[in-house]
């Protein structure tokens, strides 16, 4: 890290600014694919937790809801992109709903 990089993280008051300092202003490529991993990273992180919330293995969801174990392992290791339909069968698998909310 250069820097003036370095600096301007040093420097910076917010997350907001500490994320603009280290991946680029909202909109530019670099922090459009920082949030797009991010968000990836807290959905695999949200399903691994119900998983092993209801008591089940990775295996035993896929036989749930029809599926393999390696996409359930892909899908919550952030490795996977998942259809909208699919996430919603995973979770009413583990007896949850999923709520989406545009912003």
């Amino acid at each position: 890290m250069d820097a003036k990089k370095k600096e301007a993280i040093k420097n910076c008051e917010s997350f907001d600014e500490l994320l603009d300092a280290e991946y680029g202003e909202r909109e530019t490529e670099a922090r459009e694919t920082f949030e797009a991993e991010a968000e990836a990273f807290c959905l695999a992180e949200c399903l691994k937790e119900h998983r092993r919330l209801a008591g089940l293995t990775q295996e035993q969801l896929a036989a749930k809801i029809g599926t393999k174990k390696s996409y359930i392992s892909k899908i919550e290791n952030g490795h996977a992109d998942v259809q909208l339909s699919t996430l919603f069968r995973i979770f009413a698998g583990l007896g949850k709903r999923v709520s989406l909310t545009v912003v």
